[in-house]
């Protein structure tokens, strides 16, 4: 059997498209550059192997510990999505977002706490914060993702939990090729909502060429997307302490006991849209300067309708129940006597768009250095139009209104509803029954406390992001040291969010009126209901039809979530690589330093709200600046032929998260004239929250330690354990604060004119300095099927297992100790065989329960638990190039499908997992597929 050798990695990566500028720099010399073209065939450049090859031919050959996924060839990777083919790396695991792997965690950090590059340079996402929501980015454009477990003193995204790069190919190294890609794409379940398809389509060409004597490369892909999704969602609003005193003759309510306090469940139905244009441009017109031109365009939009009900519960909406159940501390069933249920018709627009170019110069001074200089600037614009549309038997007072009566059950899924025992239901699908208006009495002091007939969450963001980075390299001969490189890297990066949102009013208040344009019915079987009415909310709002009163004039948290954060990093490093022999062991690595200077600034309000109810606000700023030492620390010493025993050690940050950064406070005020004039601080007028703007990065000390063996072209077997000291993490802190200067007189003052005694109160901040750690161990294989048997030639499995655990400090009174997408355990499997054309993969992730976030009142983000779950996908093709098929070569058909097993999304209340909150299921997803290329 033949064994890697570094002329066959060499070739590899040579055959991927990849330049070796785009990897950490290593010593080269003329010898070692020459590739021994007699066993460049044992490579494949094409297929699931041509994919692994080049894979572990990038992991073999990096000193850093990575993992390494390369398409299966020009715009093709295994996976339709990014995200997806990112979680089946061990140590990666994948998080749904309605519907679609989105999410990323690395080593049990999700991606707030991951950095990500775009060829090496900094990618902004179109998320809140900083993290990459990487199914907005096609996969059409990829030839390699490379994650980076142990970082290098040249890169400027090291994080936490990791840093991910993604890479384009290089034009004047990689294969000239024309490619077309096209997919019919179709959910299992039929359309949720009348006015949604349930079928997409992908298309996308690629273009690789080399021009002028080969000295002008170009790489071009456009693609387009349309992706529908359906979806089946229940929502509770939470679990209060059950009423003994509502308890069924015979039934036993025992104190703590807990009951759903309420629900708002949705048939959901969604198409996500995504334009994008990628260009590489490389020029070489001689053999010392290169320079390359990377730019890339997202035009990204989302319709989604989330159309059901919203009912209280017991203890919060009704207190007319019946308990007739009740199991291990939880009511399992009962029933309602009444309430007036409130239908939803919502529907969200998100429209973002991204930008980013690169200007790349490397020039050869002579035999031993290069300079290099680089410039990038990228910007996201994003807006959310989020729109409620509230109905039902009438408006709140209205007289004679029937009043919708319900027994429940509860279920692993949430809760089930069937009619009242003894009152009869209320057809919510009877257009003659249904008004346009609001069932409940909501309302503000600015429209009236019933007038409330919907609502729109309307913010928006925008974040730009230039860098500036100048480094030279070079070989030297000073012992164990053959390279140095050194550089200064300059970014200035700023984050907007502007959070409006407006109450709606129907024309018709103070009356109602019947449903303009309905378009059909909505289906809620999956809660035991038979449906709603449907119609277009989005539309409505957008005619001009409600009547709009801006919520910043009654909610503190408007203005109070408006910010502009400004963030400037200057980072010199230097780095010297190591490539040495002891006592026959070849060790290579790199030793170095980064220190980093930040400055950063915010601007925002400090709201609060008068006696009757309206707003003031006024302009705030905060800010602070900082230096950050961080040494890195990569050896990997070949004990034998290509087995490997990596070290690495580094200190690593994560910045803060941005909306943490605001210098935002929302102040409350008790208007009691008893507190105004305390002097007891616990009983006195003033609290509030705000953000930070001196909040110092996440930091952890790190250790990495791996053994890695590679037995075959396409196997290998290694396990990594590491170990992360966190220093400074970052926890929401109730902190006694003096409140002088949000002092108003003419506002915070007793009936009679008195001011404060006090002026000190109790204020939520996010603070830093708490500790805490993370460690794991990973295993993890790769299995050529005809190591064990001749007949298995073309078979083939690769698969890991991540186990972890860690904590950070709970701030003082509080328990909440868990890293933000850390699961315990981690499994993934691919299965696939490869033969005379024919592909098949069937590939499985299994996450157990970890923290993560959901949206709330106001689109606001919140803490929550995901009960994690296994995901199912599978694949089969056939390449007609091994057809004899001479018209069909280069043809390529696959059919793919997600989610086989229907796996649900689901997420409790704390760590009960019997406490539903949230119940999202998507049904599977067939994909039709062609790839033809030149």
């Amino acid at each position: 059997m033949t064994q890697f050798k570094p002329n066959l990695i060499k070739a590899a990566l040579i055959s991927s498209g990849v330049a070796f500028g785009a990897m950490p720099a290593m010593a080269q010399d003329a010898d070692k550059d020459q590739v021994d073209e007699s066993m460049v065939e044992v490579i494949q450049v094409s297929g699931i192997r041509g994919s692994l090859q080049r894979a572990q031919a990038i992991k073999m050959d990096n000193t850093s510990i990575v993992e390494a996924l390369s398409a299966e060839d020009i715009g093709k990777l295994p996976d339709t999505s990014i995200a997806e083919s990112l979680a089946r790396l061990p140590g990666v695991s994948g998080e749904r977002r309605n519907g679609r792997t989105s999410g990323i965690s690395v080593r049990g950090f999700n991606e707030n706490y991951v950095g990500t590059t775009l060829n090496g340079r900094e990618l902004l996402g179109m998320g809140d914060n900083r993290g990459v929501e990487f199914d907005l980015y096609p996969t059409e454009i990829i030839s390699n993702i490379l994650v980076y477990k142990t970082p290098e003193a040249g890169m400027t995204t090291q994080n936490i939990g990791g840093s991910i790069d993604l890479q384009t190919v290089k034009p004047l190294t990689a294969e000239q090729t024309m490619t077309f890609n096209g997919t019919y794409e179709k959910n299992k379940e039929d359309s949720l909502n009348p006015d949604f398809d349930n079928d997409g389509h992908r298309l996308s060409f690629n273009m690789v060429d080399q021009f002028a004597d080969d000295t002008l490369g170009v790489a071009l892909t456009i693609a387009t997307m349309e992706s529908p999704r359906q979806e089946q969602q229940f929502r509770g609003w939470g679990y209060a302490d059950a009423n003994p005193e509502n308890a069924a003759e015979g039934v036993t309510v025992p104190e703590g006991t807990k009951v759903l306090g309420g629900h708002d469940s949705f048939a959901r139905s969604a198409m996500m849209k995504r334009d994008s244009f990628a260009t590489v441009i490389q020029w070489a017109p001689d053999d010392r300067l290169n320079v390359q031109f990377d730019g890339l365009y997202i035009d990204f939009s989302e319709d989604d309708a989330r159309r059901g009900l919203e009912e209280g519960g017991a203890e919060w909406g009704t207190g007319a129940y019946t308990i007739t159940g009740v199991e291990n501390g939880l009511v399992t069933s009962g029933y309602y006597d009444g309430f007036y249920s409130v239908i939803r018709n919502d529907v969200r627009r998100q429209e973002a768009d991204l930008k980013t170019f690169g200007l790349n110069v490397e020039y050869i001074l002579n035999d031993n250095w290069t300079a290099n200089a680089d410039i990038s600037t990228g910007s996201v614009d994003k807006l959310i139009t989020d729109v409620e549309s509230y109905s039902g038997v009438g408006r709140a007072g209205t007289d004679n209104r029937p009043i919708t009566a319900r027994s429940w059950t509860m279920t692993d899924t949430g809760v089930m509803y069937a009619d009242h025992p003894t009152m009869g239901s209320v057809d919510l699908t009877d257009p003659s029954l249904i008004r346009l208006a609001g069932p409940q009495a909501w309302g503000a002091p600015i429209i009236g406390s019933d007038a409330q007939d919907g609502f729109v969450n309307n913010p928006e963001f925008e974040e730009t992001l230039t860098t500036m980075r100048f480094d030279m390299e070079g070989y030297v001969d000073w012992g164990i040291f053959t390279g140095v490189e050194a550089g200064v890297i300059y970014a200035d990066r700023e984050k907007a969010k502007d959070n409006n949102g407006a109450y709606l009013t129907a024309p018709s208040y103070p009356g109602d009126d019947a449903i303009p344009d309905v378009l059909g019915v909505v289906p809620l079987d999956f809660v035991g209901i038979d449906g709603i009415l449907a119609y277009d909310s989005l539309g409505l709002y957008n005619s001009g039809y409600y009547d709009a009163t801006a919520a910043e004039l009654v909610q503190a948290d408007r203005l109070g979530d408006t910010y502009i954060v400004e963030e400037k990093l200057t980072t010199l490093y230097g780095k010297l690589d190591i490539d040495t022999e002891y006592e026959g062991i070849f060790i290579r690595g790199n030793v170095g330093v980064q220190v980093v200077r930040a400055d950063q600034q915010s601007f925002g309000f400090s709201t609060s709200l008068n006696q009757a109810g309206m707003v003031n606000a006024t302009e705030v700023s905060g800010g602070t600046d900082y230096t950050d030492v961080l040494p890195t620390l990569n050896l990997s010493a070949e004990i034998a032929d290509n087995q490997f025993v990596r070290l690495g050690m580094a200190k690593v940050l994560s910045r803060p998260r941005m909306d943490d950064l605001r210098p935002n406070t929302q102040v409350t005020f008790s208007f009691n004239d008893n507190q105004i004039l305390s002097d007891d601080i616990d009983n006195g007028p003033w609290g509030g929250s705000s953000g930070n703007p001196e909040l110092k990065p996440y930091e952890s000390n790190q250790i990495d330690l791996a053994y890695e063996n590679y037995f075959a072209d396409t196997g290998y077997v290694a396990v990594s354990f590491f170990f992360k000291d966190i220093k400074n993490w970052h926890r929401d802190n109730a902190v006694l604060s003096d409140f002088s200067d949000d002092y108003i007189p003419s506002l915070h003052q007793t009936s009679d004119g008195q001011a404060p005694v006090l002026f000190e109160g109790q204020k939520t901040k996010p603070l830093d300095g708490y500790e805490g750690f993370v460690r794991g161990w990973e295993i993890q294989g790769s299995l050529p099927g005809e190591m064990l048997h001749d007949a298995l030639e073309g078979f083939g499995m690769f698969a890991s297992a991540t186990f972890l655990d860690g904590y950070a400090e709970a701030a003082p009174g509080t328990s909440e100790t868990r890293i933000p997408g850390l699961s315990e355990e981690n499994y993934s499997m691919t299965v696939f065989y490869e033969n005379a054309g024919f592909e098949v993969r069937l590939a499985a992730t299994k996450r157990t329960d970890y923290l993560t976030e959901t949206r709330g009142l106001s689109l606001a983000l919140s803490d929550a638990t995901n009960q994690g779950g296994t995901f199912v996908d599978a694949q089969i093709g056939y390449d007609f190039s091994e057809s004899g098929i001479e018209s069909l070569e280069g043809l390529r058909v696959t059919l793919q499908a997600q989610n086989l097993t229907d796996e649900e999304d689901v997420q409790t209340a704390g760590t009960d997992s019997r406490q539903v909150t949230l119940h999202q299921s998507y049904g599977a997803n067939y994909l039709l597929g062609f790839n033809y290329s030149f």
